[in-house]
């Protein structure tokens, strides 16, 4: 079975720098090899929604056409992955103001600033040159993906979208009944954010004709009751 445009696909892969050092990879065994295991993170296959930018732009291309169950390599340019090098991203900032936040600012430490990512490149005088773009932008790169499966369950492929879309912590639950989806989050979601993601959802899955969303609420723990309760007066 060939996949094609809209399809959602589980899919395997692993990311090599053209040094062939891997950066990104879906398998647990590949990311200890390469001596970039993180334990925080589940390695697992992803489900996504061909064609609607949940891939790198040469991977969402590419994986048209191809079949199930086959390993292949696909090599990109920057401009199919993480874009070219931009300079408005490289930005200098006074070096003091890292060490007002007890920050020691040296060349390869990554910084979170005004909520951006970024990697120290130069520390000079009194200012700090922060490189803010993708840490693979400009370079090429190379893929090995392996799509396991065509996902048809609607229940499957929605909670995949909005965990993807919103974040897999955000999400309590996912429910799909005649046609209608109930999201259950465990913040609230910004109302002028909704109607985005509903637009977004029923265009990877257009069988779905309404998405609600209701915040989880706390289940309040219950209370005994004893002679020196305070909170019975």
């Amino acid at each position: 079975m060939q996949i094609k445009e809209n399809d959602f696909i589980e899919i395997d892969y692993t990311g090599k720098l053209d040094d062939n050092i891997i950066f990104d990879t879906t398998s647990e065994e590949a990311a200890k090899a390469a001596g970039i295991f993180n334990p925080k993170t589940t390695y697992k296959p992803m489900i996504v929604c061909v064609g609607h930018g949940q891939l790198l732009k040469g991977i969402d291309k590419e994986i048209v056409g191809k079949e199930l169950n086959t390993e292949y390599t696909i090599e990109l340019k920057p401009e199919e992955g993480f874009g070219k090098k931009k300079g408005d991203l490289l930005q200098l900032i006074a070096t003091p103001k890292f060490r007002k936040h007890g920050i020691n600012p040296v060349p390869g430490l990554q910084v979170n600033i005004d909520n951006m990512i970024g990697i120290i490149r130069t520390v000079t005088g009194g200012r700090t040159l922060v490189d803010f773009n993708h840490p693979c932008a400009g370079k090429d790169l190379i893929y090995t993906v392996n799509v396991k499966r065509i996902v048809t369950d609607t229940k499957e492929k929605a909670n995949a979208f909005l965990k993807m879309s919103l974040g897999e912590q955000i999400i309590k639950n996912v429910e799909v009944k005649d046609k209608k989806v109930e999201v259950t989050t465990l913040m609230k979601m910004p109302e002028e954010l909704q109607p985005k993601i509903t637009e977004q959802l029923q265009k990877c899955i257009p069988e779905i004709t309404e998405v609600h969303y209701l915040e989880a609420k706390e289940k309040k723990e219950d209370h005994k009751h004893d002679e020196n309760c305070t909170d019975c007066d």
